[in-house]
């Protein structure tokens, strides 16, 4: 589509003189139209009043597929692409496509590197706005996000999207290879590379790898001696969460865990599967000496030192 007005300053192109003039208006911080609900000022009149429109809850604008609603034209406009599958927004680097030009300038920060919001409180920067945004919340405590059935916050409103799939059951990602399904697409992603065996997140001390960041962040622990998770009742501390979750049925007497074939119960389900190894005759841990086989690695340890002491005699 021709675009032939250029904008002097930053060379964005333009349909017609009228939107150039709106758009100047961001350099000459020229914004005389002001909301006098918030104060907000804009740099033409129709800005002003699709902003008006967040105050009044006004959203004239309607989907004639699915009836969602929108604030103004192009936001409908861009959403209709979900339903006819257009992306017209392609990257000249990698070639990936989007619906809007918006998410495009987004996509391009991976190529160019570029992080333009900064924190002014920790000084990190970031490529989006809406990432700052959510940052933001670490400095401030806010979780302004709540579960109306189990009352619990969250900083992000995706992270509470994902949370109520607990309540509700759904899973809407699937895995293509073995079709285990998932509430978020993260917990997907880190799934996946049980598949490809990646291992992208590296111990800068002892260079094990892992496959997802929250799995390096527990075992750094080990390094650096830190067990952040209390106890309540007899104040020992852990190095992770779920220690702390099966050291607590010690003092309840819970035993969640049931083995299948003799109903035993066990604390933690670590202790199940170990256990049902007891019914499976399954030895997975080999001693590299003489290759003895184990169900625990506990037992091939103990096994091991007889080597050790036999090997200094």
């Amino acid at each position: 589509m021709d675009r032939p007005y250029s904008c002097d300053v930053c060379h964005e192109t333009f349909r017609d003189t009228g939107s150039l003039k709106v758009h100047q208006c961001v350099h000459t911080v020229e914004r005389p139209y002001r909301c006098d609900v918030c104060n907000k000022t804009f740099g033409d009149k129709s800005s002003r009043k699709v902003h008006q429109r967040v105050h009044t809850g006004e959203r004239p604008y309607s989907c004639d597929v699915c009836n969602k609603t929108f604030s103004h034209k192009k936001s409908l406009g861009v959403h209709q692409r979900v339903h006819n599958d257009e992306r017209p927004c392609s990257c000249d680097v990698c070639n990936k496509t989007y619906r809007d030009l918006s998410n495009l300038k987004r996509h391009q920060r991976v190529h160019t590197g570029d992080r333009p919001y900064t924190c002014d409180v920790c000084n990190k920067t970031f490529r989006d706005l809406s990432n700052l945004k959510r940052h933001q919340h670490i400095h401030t405590g806010e979780c302004p996000y709540g579960c109306g059935v189990c009352n619990k916050i969250f900083s992000k409103k995706k992270s509470l999207m994902v949370h109520q799939r607990v309540h509700t059951g759904e899973h809407s990602y699937s895995c293509d290879e073995c079709n285990k399904t998932f509430r978020g697409l993260r917990y997907l992603n880190e799934h996946q590379r049980v598949h490809t065996g990646e291992r992208p997140y590296s111990c800068a001390v002892c260079n094990k790898t892992f496959r997802n960041l929250s799995n390096r962040k527990e075992h750094q622990r080990v390094h650096t001696g830190e067990h952040p998770y209390s106890c309540d009742v007899c104040n020992k501390t852990f190095s992770n969460k779920s220690d702390l979750k099966g050291h607590l049925r010690v003092h309840s007497g819970e035993h969640p865990y049931s083995c299948g074939v003799c109903k035993k119960t066990f604390r933690n389900l670590s202790n199940l599967k170990v256990h049902q190894r007891v019914h499976s005759g399954e030895h997975p841990y080999s001693c590299g000496v003489c290759n003895k086989t184990f169900s625990q690695i506990g037992n091939l340890k103990k096994h091991q030192r007889l080597h050790a002491v036999y090997n200094n005699v």
